[in-house]
C-alpha cells in the first residue's frame, strides 16, 4: 500500500516564511520612503553684515521683539518664521529668482511664510554703510556650492512702499561664487556705490548643487537716517553664537554649522569622496587655510562689479533643497530601497516556486 506523503512541519513553514518576508518586505518600502522624507529641512544661513531683516528680528527675540518693525513683522508672519530665520528660501528658483518672485514679496523670496518681512516701512532696524570698499558676512548654517548676488537700491528709493525689482539696480554690485568661509561665515568683499540716506541691499545665493536659493533684504543707512517721523530707525544687531544655539531647538529646520565635520544628513558628500575646496572652517571654528593658486581670486569685473570665484573640488554639503523637506538623495536612495525591495520579492518568489517543482 502506498501512503500519501505528510509534509514536515519545517517544510510547512517554509512557504509562510516565505511570504510573511515578502509582506515584510513590500510593507518597508512605504515606511522607508515616508521616514526619508519626513526629515527635518536644512537651514541655510543669511546675511549678517550688513543685518538681513530676518537676522535682526531673531536677534531681538522672536517673542518678544524690541522694535516696532520687528513687532510688526512677527505679528504677520509668526514666531516660528524668525525661529526658522536661517531657510527665507525659493526651492525651485534655477536661477530664475527675478522671473517668479512677485514684486512686493522680495524679501520673503514669495514664501507666505515670512510675509512679514515684505512690510514697506522707514523703520526697520538698520545697518550703517559708507560707499567704497567692504567685507560682507552671511551665516552659513549649512555650507552649499553657489553663487551670491548683492543688489542696491537706486536713487530714490522709498522704504515705505513695497519693494519692486525695478527698485534695484539692474546688475549686482557684488557677485561672488563659492567664497571662503571663515568661522561659519561665507565672507567676500565689494564696492558698495555712494548713495546717501536710507538704503536697501537685497542677496539672492543661488546654490549650484540645487535649484533652491535663497534671499535677504539688509536695511542700510548712508550718513543721516531720517527714520519714521524725523526719529531714526534702531540700529540692527545680527544674532549671537549664543543666540543662535539657544533657539535651535524651536526651530523647524536643521542647523549645520561647520562644514569641516562630515555630514551625517541624506544627501551629504560621503567622507573622502573627494577633495575640499580648502575653504572650510577649521574644526576650532578658525579661518581656513589659504587656497592654492587654483582658489580663490578677487577682481574687478566691468561696471565695478566685484567677482570672486573659489577653488574646485568636493565640499561637504549639507541637504539639498527639494521642496524645501525632503533632500534629493533621500528620494534616490527611498527608489534604491524599492528596488531591492523588488529584487528580494522576485527572489523570493522564485525560491518557493523551485520549493514546489522539487517536491
Amino acid at each position: 500500500m502506498t501512503f500519501p506523503q505528510l509534509s514536515t512541519a519545517s517544510e510547512q513553514r517554509g512557504p509562510r516564511r516565505r511570504r510573511a518576508a515578502v509582506v515584510a518586505a513590500v510593507g518597508f518600502v512605504p515606511l522607508a520612503l515616508t521616514g526619508l522624507a519626513a526629515g527635518p529641512a536644512a537651514a541655510h544661513g543669511s546675511m549678517t553684515d550688513p543685518v538681513s531683516r530676518v537676522s535682526a528680528c531673531y536677534a531681538e527675540g522672536p517673542e518678544s521683539p524690541k522694535s516696532a518693525a520687528c513687532k510688526a513683522a512677527v505679528a504677520a508672519s509668526g514666531a516660528q518664521a524668525f525661529y526658522d530665520w536661517a531657510a527665507v528660501n525659493m526651492a525651485n528658483a534655477a536661477g530664475k529668482s527675478k522671473e517668479i518672485i512677485p514684486d512686493g514679496q522680495l524679501c520673503s523670496g514669495g514664501n507666505d511664510k515670512y510675509k512679514g518681512l515684505d512690510l514697506p516701512r522707514a523703520d526697520w532696524p538698520a545697518s550703517k554703510l559708507s560707499a567704497g570698499n567692504h567685507t560682507f558676512h552671511y551665516k552659513g548654517t549649512a555650507p552649499h556650492k553657489g553663487s551670491f548676488e548683492l543688489y542696491i537700491t537706486k536713487d530714490g528709493y522709498d522704504p515705505s512702499k513695497p519693494l519692486k525689482w525695478s527698485d534695484l539696480e539692474a546688475t549686482p554690485f557684488v557677485k561672488v561664487t563659492d567664497p571662503p568661509m571663515q568661522g561659519g561665515d561665507y565672507v567676500f568683499d565689494g564696492k558698495i556705490p555712494a548713495r546717501s540716506g536710507r538704503h536697501l541691499i537685497y542677496s539672492i545665493w543661488q546654490r549650484s548643487d540645487s535649484p533652491e536659493a535663497f534671499y535677504t533684504c539688509s536695511d542700510v543707512v548712508f550718513g543721516e537716517d531720517s527714520g519714521t517721523a524725523g526719529a531714526p530707525a534702531p540700529t540692527a544687531s545680527a544674532p549671537s553664537e549664543q543666540e543662535i544655539a539657544d533657539g535651535a531647538g524651536k526651530s523647524t529646520v536643521q542647523h549645520h554649522h561647520d562644514s569641516a565635520a562630515p555630514s551625517t544628513q541624506p544627501g551629504a558628500a560621503p567622507a573622502g569622496s573627494g577633495g575640499t575646496t580648502g575653504n572650510e572652517p577649521q574644526a576650532d571654528g578658525s579661518a581656513a587655510a589659504p587656497v592654492d593658486a587654483t582658489g580663490t581670486t578677487g577682481t574687478t569685473g566691468t561696471a565695478g562689479t566685484s567677482t570672486t570665484t573659489g577653488a574646485s573640488g568636493t565640499q561637504n554639503l549639507a541637504e539639498t533643497g527639494g521642496d524645501g523637506s525632503t533632500p534629493y538623495l533621500a528620494i534616490g536612495g527611498a527608489g534604491a530601497i524599492a528596488v531591492g525591495a523588488a529584487a528580494l520579492f522576485a527572489t523570493l518568489r522564485r525560491r518557493a516556486a523551485v520549493g514546489r517543482h522539487g517536491r
